[in-house]
């Protein structure tokens, strides 16, 4: 794709600008996009990104105070930590975090919490969902059976023979 501008060089840098719902593309060479004052950095990573849409949404909201306040009982994770490494901690922080993140998100798309990309020719939309449906429950009856086995575990360790006898009874009828 040769450069907009100068239409001799090779288009290096794709600026796609949205304004008012409005979706325009931009494809320079590195010259003419410095020529018209855009800033080129060669990789922008996911962490910053996150991290400076987390930072505005704090400004913003002045809320600060109050995502730093909750703490996942599991992992330990806050929101000042998330904040910094733009990394959750484990699969709970997803429920501790819930609104703060839908709200991040939310100014991340504009508002937009629906996905409308494109669907695979041949494959319909009901077969998606069927299939993150199996996928989820796919996923239940793993984390079912990973915890009937740790409880099983810790019955044999105290030694509760009854119980562990019922907890061997299900594992077996789950799988």
């Amino acid at each position: 794709m040769q450069c907009e501008i100068c239409k001799i060089k090779t288009a290096t840098v794709h600026l796609t600008e949205i304004v008012d719902g409005k979706r325009k593309e931009s494809h320079l060479c590195q010259a003419c996009a410095q020529q018209e004052g855009i800033a080129i950095k060669s990789q922008l990573s996911l962490n910053e990104l996150l991290s400076s849409l987390i930072a505005a949404h704090q400004q913003a909201d002045g809320q600060e105070a109050q995502m730093t306040e909750q703490v996942c009982p599991v992992c330990g994770m806050t929101m000042e930590i998330f904040r910094k490494n733009a990394l959750l901690g484990c699969p709970k922080d997803y429920d501790i975090f819930a609104e703060n993140l839908q709200q991040i998100l939310e100014k991340a798309h504009d508002g937009n919490m629906i996905h409308k990309g494109k669907i695979p020719p041949g494959v319909s939309k009901q077969a998606l969902i069927d299939e993150a449906k199996k996928d989820e429950a796919k996923t239940e009856k793993e984390n079912n059976l990973a915890s009937l086995r740790k409880r099983l575990d810790e019955a044999v360790a105290r030694e509760d023979y009854e119980l562990a006898a019922k907890l061997r009874d299900q594992l077996k009828e789950l799988q």
